[in-house]
């Protein structure tokens, strides 16, 4: 990993979000791990499963700790500042059973396998080489491991990744630098028009991390896909919004998207080792997500809302869902369900409100 990547994170350790942000355990759902090893592999994960999350910035450890109460975790990232960011975001919220290690992803030495899951979210692209990278974390997944990649998307990225170009050729390397341009600019310009339009250089490490980082790649989809056959790993599932569940079919969405130019967003997907693929339909039982029980732990007025994962866009849960849901606080054997329930708890399974397991 390049040297200037690592300062860019000392200066600008992203996520800034405010250490005493919460996050509740229920919006965290989709990070636990018996929930993915029940999805991809059909089996809750095997005791002492373990993840990592590679690149994990300044919040993520946060999170992902709260969805896994009690699984061994290793917080891995290049800077120091974010680490200790991190390190203090989970002190003030009680959360412990974290291992913060500092360094490069690449280094076999560090964080050593096997882990159960693995997340590299938003960290292969400001890889040097992001194939080595990806190599890097396959060797670390066990049999049947999960690993959950997002990098950008060369469509989706476009203004920001020529915004960056023509501010390094600027050389402009300062988020004040950039901001006195924009208040310079025109109303008609594109700099002012993209500042606008975006969410994440609202923040001084948000506009870094966007515009100003030393090390960026963008994929099209069969350069990703490239990528993914480089690792010796197996495409899951696709997870951006809108994705299909079928990976093939995305693929093909994709590639009819390209060609009018546009993306889905940032490419988002699941990749695996082995994995045993989801349990049969008419077999097995259903569970609530641990993350949920809070949720459904009793009759509460009016919808429940969940933030949407895996490509769904969540409606809010009303009372009857939410009275069915309830029934799986204890586990629920397939074979005691109708044909109607069973076709339900296998929606609410592929958007991991239930668990659907061999036993």
């Amino acid at each position: 990993m390049p040297e200037s990547v690592r300062q860019h994170y000392e200066l600008y350790p992203y996520p800034d979000y405010p250490l005493f942000a919460s996050v509740r355990r229920r919006d965290t759902y989709a990070n636990n791990l018996d929930a993915l090893c029940s999805l991809f592999n059909g089996e809750l994960p095997l005791p002492g499963s373990r993840i990592l999350i590679a690149g994990c910035g300044s919040f993520a450890p946060y999170p992902f700790a709260l969805a896994n109460p009690g699984v061994p975790i290793t917080a891995l990232d290049l800077s120091r500042k974010s680490l200790k960011r991190a390190r203090l975001h989970c002190l003030l919220h009680g959360i412990s059973g974290v291992d913060f290690v500092p360094g490069d992803l690449c280094d076999p030495a560090l964080a050593t396998g096997p882990y159960g899951f693995i997340d590299a979210y938003g960290v292969l692209h400001h890889l040097e080489e992001p194939q080595a990278g990806l190599r890097a974390l396959a060797a670390r997944l066990g049999e049947g491991g999960i690993l959950r990649v997002m990098v950008y998307s060369h469509y989706a990225r476009r203004e920001e990744d020529s915004i960056r170009r023509a501010l390094r050729l600027l050389k402009v390397r300062d988020p004040e630098q950039v901001r006195r341009m924009v208040r310079r600019s025109g109303q008609d310009s594109r700099l002012r028009a993209f500042f606008e339009s975006s969410e994440e250089v609202g923040s001084r490490s948000g506009l870094a991390d966007a515009l100003l980082h030393p090390q960026v790649t963008s994929y099209r989809i069969d350069a990703l896909l490239e990528l993914i056959a480089g690792s010796g790993l197996t495409l899951l599932r696709f997870a951006h919004r809108g994705a299909l569940p079928e990976p093939e079919l995305e693929i093909a969405r994709i590639r009819a998207l390209e060609t009018k130019q546009e993306a889905p967003g940032n490419f988002v997907l699941y990749l695996g080792r082995n994995c045993a693929g989801g349990c049969p339909e008419g077999d097995g039982v259903f569970r609530l997500n641990p993350c949920l029980a809070a949720a459904f732990s009793g009759w509460r007025p009016g919808t429940l809302h969940l933030p949407g994962r895996l490509g769904h866009k969540n409606a809010a849960l009303d009372g009857a869902e939410r009275r069915f849901l309830r029934r799986f606080r204890n586990p629920v054997p397939a074979a005691d369900l109708s044909p109607t329930e069973l076709a339900r708890a296998g929606a609410y399974a592929d958007r991991l409100f239930l668990m659907h397991s061999r036993a």
